[in-house]
Protein backbone atom coordinates (compact mmCIF):
# COMPACT_ATOMS: atom_id res chain seq x y z
CA UNK A 1 0.00 0.00 0.00
CA UNK A 2 1.58 3.17 -1.24
CA UNK A 3 1.81 5.84 1.69
CA UNK A 4 0.47 9.54 1.54
CA UNK A 5 2.67 12.38 2.99
CA UNK A 6 -0.38 14.42 4.77
CA UNK A 7 1.69 16.97 6.27
CA UNK A 8 1.13 19.89 3.99
CA UNK A 9 -2.20 19.39 3.30
CA UNK A 10 -2.78 19.73 7.31
CA UNK A 11 -0.48 22.90 7.52
CA UNK A 12 -2.73 24.70 4.66
CA UNK A 13 -6.07 24.08 6.65
CA UNK A 14 -4.11 25.20 9.51
CA UNK A 15 -2.83 28.04 8.11
CA UNK A 16 -5.73 28.68 7.02
CA UNK A 17 -7.94 28.59 10.26
CA UNK A 18 -5.07 31.03 11.76
CA UNK A 19 -5.87 33.35 8.80
CA UNK A 20 -9.78 33.39 9.23
CA UNK A 21 -9.05 33.44 12.81
CA UNK A 22 -6.69 36.90 12.78
CA UNK A 23 -9.19 38.33 10.15
CA UNK A 24 -12.43 37.30 12.68
CA UNK A 25 -10.43 38.84 15.48
CA UNK A 26 -9.48 42.29 13.29
CA UNK A 27 -13.06 42.47 12.27
CA UNK A 28 -14.10 41.79 16.02
CA UNK A 29 -11.82 44.84 17.27
CA UNK A 30 -12.54 46.96 14.56
CA UNK A 31 -16.16 46.63 14.91
CA UNK A 32 -15.95 47.29 18.95
CA UNK A 33 -13.62 50.23 18.35
CA UNK A 34 -16.91 51.80 15.77
CA UNK A 35 -19.55 50.52 18.85
CA UNK A 36 -17.24 52.42 21.18
CA UNK A 37 -17.08 55.44 19.47
CA UNK A 38 -20.04 55.67 18.23
CA UNK A 39 -21.18 54.91 21.67
CA UNK A 40 -18.79 58.09 23.10
CA UNK A 41 -20.32 60.18 20.69
CA UNK A 42 -23.85 59.41 21.60
CA UNK A 43 -22.37 59.99 24.94
CA UNK A 44 -20.70 63.42 24.03
CA UNK A 45 -23.71 64.48 22.36
CA UNK A 46 -26.12 63.82 25.03
CA UNK A 47 -23.90 65.78 27.57
CA UNK A 48 -23.84 68.80 24.97
CA UNK A 49 -27.28 68.93 25.00
CA UNK A 50 -27.78 69.11 28.43
CA UNK A 51 -25.24 71.50 28.76
CA UNK A 52 -26.73 73.68 26.48
CA UNK A 53 -30.38 73.13 28.13
CA UNK A 54 -28.18 74.12 31.83
CA UNK A 55 -26.91 76.84 30.15
CA UNK A 56 -30.26 77.85 28.83
CA UNK A 57 -31.66 77.46 32.49
CA UNK A 58 -29.06 79.21 34.33
CA UNK A 59 -29.52 82.06 32.04
CA UNK A 60 -33.05 82.79 32.66
CA UNK A 61 -32.56 81.80 36.14
CA UNK A 62 -30.10 85.10 36.34
CA UNK A 63 -32.81 86.71 34.52
CA UNK A 64 -35.28 86.06 37.15
CA UNK A 65 -33.00 87.12 39.97
CA UNK A 66 -32.22 90.32 38.15
CA UNK A 67 -36.34 90.54 37.66
CA UNK A 68 -36.61 89.68 41.69
CA UNK A 69 -34.23 92.19 42.85
CA UNK A 70 -35.99 94.81 40.75
CA UNK A 71 -39.25 94.02 42.44
CA UNK A 72 -37.73 94.35 45.39
CA UNK A 73 -36.25 97.41 44.68
CA UNK A 74 -39.23 99.22 43.67
CA UNK A 75 -41.11 97.24 46.60
CA UNK A 76 -38.88 99.32 48.66
CA UNK A 77 -39.68 102.41 47.26
CA UNK A 78 -43.46 101.71 47.50
CA UNK A 79 -42.84 101.08 51.17
CA UNK A 80 -40.63 104.31 51.93
CA UNK A 81 -43.20 106.08 49.92
CA UNK A 82 -45.78 105.01 51.88
CA UNK A 83 -44.10 105.62 54.72
CA UNK A 84 -43.63 108.97 54.19
CA UNK A 85 -47.10 109.88 52.90
CA UNK A 86 -48.26 108.31 56.22
CA UNK A 87 -46.09 110.76 57.87
CA UNK A 88 -46.96 113.35 56.49
CA UNK A 89 -50.55 112.81 56.79
CA UNK A 90 -50.09 112.28 60.34
CA UNK A 91 -48.43 115.35 60.51
CA UNK A 92 -51.46 116.85 58.90
CA UNK A 93 -53.90 115.49 61.39
CA UNK A 94 -52.06 116.85 64.26
CA UNK A 95 -51.42 119.84 63.32
CA UNK A 96 -54.94 121.21 64.94
CA UNK A 97 -54.42 119.09 67.86
CA UNK A 98 -51.32 121.21 68.58
CA UNK A 99 -52.49 124.55 67.62
CA UNK A 100 -56.30 123.06 70.08
CA UNK A 101 -53.64 121.93 72.84
CA UNK A 102 -51.75 125.17 73.53
CA UNK A 103 -54.79 127.84 72.89
CA UNK A 104 -56.59 125.27 75.47
CA UNK A 105 -53.54 125.65 78.18
CA UNK A 106 -54.03 129.38 77.96
CA UNK A 107 -57.61 128.85 78.23
CA UNK A 108 -57.21 126.70 81.60
CA UNK A 109 -54.28 128.72 83.45
CA UNK A 110 -55.65 130.89 86.04
CA UNK A 111 -54.14 133.65 87.15
CA UNK A 112 -51.47 133.64 89.44
CA UNK A 113 -50.18 129.98 87.48
CA UNK A 114 -47.09 130.23 85.62
CA UNK A 115 -45.59 127.17 83.00
CA UNK A 116 -42.12 126.92 83.05
CA UNK A 117 -41.90 123.62 80.22
CA UNK A 118 -44.23 121.05 78.56
CA UNK A 119 -43.38 117.87 77.27
CA UNK A 120 -45.33 115.71 75.30
CA UNK A 121 -44.92 112.39 74.25
CA UNK A 122 -47.62 110.56 72.44
CA UNK A 123 -51.14 111.99 74.26
CA UNK A 124 -49.61 112.28 77.97
CA UNK A 125 -48.02 115.75 78.58
CA UNK A 126 -46.39 116.97 81.63
CA UNK A 127 -46.86 120.57 82.90
CA UNK A 128 -44.12 122.13 84.92
CA UNK A 129 -44.90 125.50 86.52
CA UNK A 130 -45.36 127.98 89.26
CA UNK A 131 -48.71 128.96 90.90
CA UNK A 132 -48.47 131.83 93.71
CA UNK A 133 -50.83 129.24 96.28
CA UNK A 134 -51.64 125.47 96.04
CA UNK A 135 -55.19 126.99 95.84
CA UNK A 136 -54.42 128.07 91.98
CA UNK A 137 -53.01 124.76 91.17
CA UNK A 138 -56.58 123.23 92.11
CA UNK A 139 -58.14 125.71 89.92
CA UNK A 140 -55.91 124.80 87.08
CA UNK A 141 -56.49 120.92 87.71
CA UNK A 142 -60.20 121.93 87.79
CA UNK A 143 -60.16 123.74 84.52
CA UNK A 144 -58.31 121.10 82.78
CA UNK A 145 -61.01 118.51 83.64
CA UNK A 146 -63.75 120.68 82.22
CA UNK A 147 -61.50 121.31 79.17
CA UNK A 148 -62.61 119.62 75.83
CA UNK A 149 -59.36 118.78 74.62
CA UNK A 150 -57.39 117.87 78.09
CA UNK A 151 -58.31 115.29 80.48
CA UNK A 152 -57.31 113.37 83.88
CA UNK A 153 -55.08 116.11 85.44
CA UNK A 154 -52.64 114.32 88.23
CA UNK A 155 -50.53 116.65 90.43
CA UNK A 156 -47.15 114.47 91.05
CA UNK A 157 -44.92 117.26 92.81
CA UNK A 158 -45.91 120.07 94.85
CA UNK A 159 -43.80 121.92 96.93
CA UNK A 160 -42.90 125.54 98.45
CA UNK A 161 -40.43 127.41 96.91
CA UNK A 162 -38.33 130.59 97.33
CA UNK A 163 -38.78 133.41 94.35
CA UNK A 164 -38.57 137.25 93.62
CA UNK A 165 -42.08 137.48 94.55
CA UNK A 166 -42.00 135.53 97.60
CA UNK A 167 -42.85 132.03 98.39
CA UNK A 168 -44.33 130.45 95.54
CA UNK A 169 -45.59 126.39 94.74
CA UNK A 170 -43.51 124.78 92.76
CA UNK A 171 -45.43 121.78 90.46
CA UNK A 172 -45.46 119.14 88.34
CA UNK A 173 -48.85 118.36 86.93
CA UNK A 174 -49.88 114.89 84.25
CA UNK A 175 -52.76 115.03 81.86
CA UNK A 176 -54.15 113.35 79.00
CA UNK A 177 -54.93 115.01 75.43
CA UNK A 178 -57.59 114.14 73.34
CA UNK A 179 -59.82 115.28 70.73
CA UNK A 180 -63.44 114.97 70.81
CA UNK A 181 -63.44 114.76 67.20
CA UNK A 182 -61.67 110.78 66.85
CA UNK A 183 -62.06 109.37 70.59
CA UNK A 184 -64.44 106.87 70.17
CA UNK A 185 -65.70 107.33 73.44
CA UNK A 186 -65.88 111.31 72.84
CA UNK A 187 -69.50 111.20 73.87
CA UNK A 188 -69.32 109.11 76.98
CA UNK A 189 -66.16 111.85 78.24
CA UNK A 190 -68.35 114.88 77.59
CA UNK A 191 -71.15 113.53 79.44
CA UNK A 192 -68.72 112.46 82.17
CA UNK A 193 -67.09 115.66 82.14
CA UNK A 194 -70.94 117.74 82.33
CA UNK A 195 -71.35 115.75 85.03
CA UNK A 196 -68.64 116.53 86.88
CA UNK A 197 -68.98 120.58 86.05
CA UNK A 198 -72.58 120.19 87.40
CA UNK A 199 -71.16 118.77 90.91
CA UNK A 200 -68.98 121.30 91.24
Amino acid sequence: MPRVNLLPWRDEIRQDREKRFYITLAISAVTMMLVVGAVQLLINGAISAQQDRNNIITAEILKLNEQIEEINTLQAQKDALLARMNIIQSLQGTRPLAVHLFDELVRTLPNGVYTSSISQSGKNLTIHGFAQSNARVSTFMRNIEKSEWLTDPTLTVIRTAESKQGKTSQFTLRAKQWSPDTDEDSDQNQTSKRKKAKKR
